[in-house]
């Protein structure tokens, strides 16, 4: 009885052990849903960018002086033509002073050499009628005519110094107009690094100051050679003129993120590729009426993309495995992976060329948890509430 007792005892073992346990199904979890949407979308590729007023004139000394006084202020509004500094003008206004004199010397040598050529012509017109008559010789007729074309050389040579005296005096007045520094256009004065009392002269290095025409400014910036060559591709025309012409209205993103309240419009682009840096520059106008920017402020070009009618899905609905890039369809509650081609992402969006179609539902978040296959419990909600959850990352 005992042994039948064990060998009923393992014969019930060895059954359970060949038994196959049925696999437990796994519970579907809640995920978001959203249906795939076609829209319009405008995005914007950045560039840094350099500000420029659209004329910056360097100020610099005419002559050498020591400065004697500065007449403005650091960004100073001036016009054209305004005082901005002065020089001494002590020996200037000697030598000037000397040079008018000489003027007046040479004025008063002519005066007395036209004097001298008048007594000579009365002498030759007095001989002429005798000589004719034959009562004297020629001779005295022929030194009265050397004396009164001597006369006249001499009024030559006397006009000649006047000419030189004028000269030497409108060169000594040049350079005591000098002395005063002007505005050489309208606008805004820089940095001013030199004060009273500097010596300063025409051949040094640093500039009395800078004024800028900021009326309108130039924001500089460049594009890397991929980037340029994918620029032409993409823009309008058959020419570069006519590709600038069809660049949309661009944004300058200020330092401190603001946008600036103007658009500007792409003017030109340099006709090479810098061989130091391989990238080449765009230049972009903008209107400054009220001033609020200066000569080298920086900031940000946004050259905007315009996609229309394109699919869209929120970005946290795609993930990527070896380059390839999915969304989960849901298909009868259950989580189906699906290659897409993305064209771009722009504000937490993922802008899709294939791949899926208008109103597919696909997870929108928390595909990292999930795999091909998974039974999910679909909660509907939207594109914008998905995107507008998401909290930026600083």
């Amino acid at each position: 009885m005992n042994n039948k007792l064990i060998l009923l005892s393992f014969a019930a073992l060895a059954l359970a052990s060949c038994k196959k346990e049925e696999p437990k199904q796994e519970a579907a979890k809640p995920f978001p849903v959203v249906k795939v949407e076609s829209r319009n979308i405008t995005g914007y590729q950045t560039f840094p960018a350099s500000i420029e007023g659209k004329v910056n004139n360097d100020v610099r000394a005419k002559i050498q002086g020591y400065i004697t006084q500065v007449l403005v202020d650091e960004g100073q509004f001036v016009t054209k033509g305004q005082p901005l500094f002065r020089l001494e003008t002590n020996t200037l206004n000697e030598t000037a002073a000397a040079a008018k004199a000489g003027v007046g010397a040479a004025q008063s040598n002519i005066a007395a050499a036209q004097a001298a050529v008048n007594a000579a012509q009365v002498e030759v017109n007095k001989l002429k009628p005798l000589v004719d008559k034959k009562i004297i010789s020629s001779v005295q007729l022929q030194t009265a005519q050397a004396n009164l074309a001597q006369a006249q050389a001499q009024v030559q040579q006397a006009k000649a110094a006047r000419e030189q005296a004028n000269a030497n005096y409108k060169g000594a007045a040049a350079n005591v107009d000098y002395s005063i520094i002007r505005a050489p256009i309208s606008g805004v004065v820089g940095k001013l690094p030199l004060r009273v009392g500097s010596l300063v002269g025409p051949n040094d290095q640093t500039a009395l100051t800078t004024v800028s025409d900021t009326s309108e400014i130039y924001a500089y910036f460049s594009m890397n050679e991929k980037e340029y060559f994918d620029f032409l591709e993409k823009s309008e025309g058959a020419t570069m003129p006519q590709k600038i012409k069809n660049i949309p209205m661009v944004e300058l993103e200020l330092a401190n993120g603001s946008l600036y309240p103007e658009k500007g419009r792409v003017e030109a682009i340099t006709g090479q590729i810098d061989p130091t840096t391989g990238t080449i520059q765009f230049r972009v106008s903008f209107t400054n009426a009220q001033k609020l920017l200066s000569n080298g402020n920086s900031g940000k070009i946004r050259l905007p993309k315009y996609y229309n009618n394109v699919l869209v899905v929120p970005e946290g609905a795609t993930y990527e495995q070896q380059g390839i890039v999915y969304v989960y369809k849901v298909n009868k509650d259950t989580a189906r992976n699906a290659v897409v081609n993305i064209i771009d992402r722009i504000d937490n969006l993922a802008l899709i060329k294939d791949g899926v179609k208008v109103g597919d539902p696909v997870v929108a978040a928390g595909t990292g948890t999930l795999k091909n296959g998974t039974p999910v419990k679909p909660q509907p909600t939207t594109t914008d509430q998905i995107v507008k959850s998401i909290k930026p990352k600083f």
